[in-house]
């Protein structure tokens, strides 16, 4: 029998776990998965609310169900890592813990797989569920990416994927400090699939992507990717230096050839301040990618565990 894990990350989710327990289990439970073995590993990453007594407790009440608990909140890309590191099954479902994913797609994944594809993705659809600014934003979000980045990323991409053994373990190899699977998935190439969606309401609780997170988070995106941000800064400089020069001849022609007076000092303010911000943006730039350089050399783990259940795929028991 194949055997699927289900990693599910969580963050302060105290007020959905149980009810998407419930909805996995009776999905799981459906004569069209009798085939399979399911198991479900929960990683709680660093929550401050009782999440983690809840993964417990539905670990104790539950066979193939297993957590992995962070020391502290390491983000949710790296929630799922640290998953991913652990799990040896013949495929992997990554699915949120707010119930936004719909389990009922579970079976449409689990057939693309078996049809040979070797990653089965999901792209989010705009649905009443979301608010005109979300959808706007989410919208802005993939174009900046996709501008700027040299890897294409779908809007309303998820990390509401299934993929197989053989790119779980490429993934395991993977160690950059700001992870962005959105981009690495499709980065690695093999056979895909994309499967549209419309996303549920959230069930309790706050979404965690906050207008500060996508800012960075596209960033992350565009700078693990994408030299393009750099090559940019080098054709404004380029621009600017042959206006600076067009109009250092005009300056000369009009001191030798004209009476006239060069007007204003409001002119020459407003023109070094405008180029003086452009070069602290370009140094920004610049920084952006010598920081990243910098946390990558010190070689930081992407998680660290605080306690767990023993999990192995074939043979797991509870700590």
């Amino acid at each position: 029998m194949k055997r699927i894990t289900l990693l599910i990350p969580c963050y302060n989710e105290e007020g959905n776990l149980k009810l998407l327990n419930q909805k996995l289990r009776e999905i799981t439970k459906q004569e069209y998965y009798e085939s399979y073995i399911f198991d479900i590993l929960f990683v709680d990453d660093g929550s401050n609310d009782n999440t983690l007594d809840i993964i417990k407790e539905i670990c104790k009440e539950n066979e193939n169900t297993y957590y992995i608990s962070l020391s502290r909140n390491f983000g949710h890309q790296n929630a799922i890592k640290a998953g991913i590191d652990y799990i040896n099954s013949d495929a992997v479902i990554t699915m949120d813990a707010d119930l936004q994913h719909p389990p009922e797609l579970i079976s449409e994944m689990i057939t693309l797989w078996e049809k040979g594809y070797d990653v089965v993705n999901t792209i989010r659809l705009d649905g009443k569920n979301q608010s005109w600014s979300k959808r706007k934003i989410s919208k802005l979000f993939y174009r900046i990416i996709n501008v700027f980045s040299c890897v294409n990323i779908d809007a309303g991409a998820a990390d509401f994927r299934l993929f197989n053994k053989k790119v779980n373990n490429e993934l395991k190899r993977w160690n950059e400090h700001k992870l962005f699977f959105r981009g690495i998935i499709p980065w690695l190439g093999f056979k895909q699939y994309k499967l549209k969606y419309y996303p549920e309401k959230r069930f309790k609780g706050e979404t965690k992507y906050t207008l500060k997170k996508m800012i960075s988070f596209a960033l992350v995106g565009i700078t693990s990717f994408s030299i393009m941000p750099l090559r940019l800064s080098i054709f404004v400089g380029i621009i600017f230096s042959f206006i600076s020069l067009v109009l250092a001849f005009y300056a000369i022609y009009i001191n030798i050839f004209t009476d006239q007076a060069v007007p204003g000092w409001a002119s020459i303010i407003v023109s070094i301040l405008f180029i003086g911000g452009l070069q602290l943006l370009m140094i920004g730039i610049i920084g952006e990618y010598l920081g990243k350089l910098f946390i990558e050399n010190k070689k930081r783990p992407n998680y660290i565990i605080s306690e767990k259940s023993i999990y192995e795929a074939n043979n797991a028991s509870s700590e």
